[in-house]
């Protein structure tokens, strides 16, 4: 998984409360274990009009919005059913942050598992910056987990928090199996120490 330290990218304003997981991901596209391909159908329905035309209206298909690494949303995004597509779409499309008031726990979890930042900011700040995104388009932030901090070109935006485990698994790139691996050398000991010892119960004919 690729590491999360300090990111600098063009900010892309999405003005909307409870987001789930069915918006960012319709269910009809959930056909494939692999995390690559998933971009193309992000915000499917949102992102084009019926018939399958670009819709130009949308956010993300405007410039100078393309290319955006950073989303500002609304409170409680990513609600709704459980689906780690939802966190694969939004790293394949191009998104390394997510900065809300409010995030889904499971949808959370399942960002951090795939190197997507979900960043908890104060609403009043959200707020700002959704402003701010469509006044001085582009803007650039910059998202520094190590200081916690999100900062304009000039000056620092705000301050987040987030725990200590969350924190140290996006900086050094590990999800779950990454985190098994590190013990890789004491769970082979384990089981070198356990195989002898283990209890076994064999017919009488043995």
């Amino acid at each position: 998984m690729e590491p999360f330290r300090v990111h600098t990218g063009v900010v892309a304003p999405l003005d909307q409360a409870d987001i789930d997981t069915d918006q960012i991901i319709p269910k009809q596209f959930l056909k494939s274990v692999s995390r690559e391909g998933y971009g193309d159908f992000l915000f499917h329905d949102w992102r084009t009009e019926e018939g399958g035309a670009i819709n130009p209206a949308f956010i993300l298909n405007r410039e100078p919005y393309k290319g955006a690494s950073i989303l500002l949303a609304g409170r409680n995004f990513g609600c709704g059913s459980s689906r780690e597509h939802a966190a694969w779409a939004l790293r394949d499309f191009g998104f390394r942050a997510i900065l809300a008031p409010s995030f889904a726990d499971i949808f959370r979890e399942n960002a951090d598992q795939n190197g997507l930042a979900a960043l908890s900011l104060e609403e009043s700040v959200v707020r700002e910056l959704l402003a701010r995104a469509h006044n001085e388009a582009p803007l650039r932030l910059t998202v520094d987990l190590e200081q916690c901090t999100v900062a304009d070109s000039s000056t620092l935006v705000a301050s987040f928090e987030i725990d200590d485990f969350r924190k140290m698994c996006l900086l050094e790139g590990l999800d779950r199996i990454g985190l098994t691996l590190r013990q890789a050398e004491a769970i082979s000991s384990f089981e070198q120490q356990r195989w002898p010892n283990r209890p076994e119960v064999a017919p009488e004919s043995f």
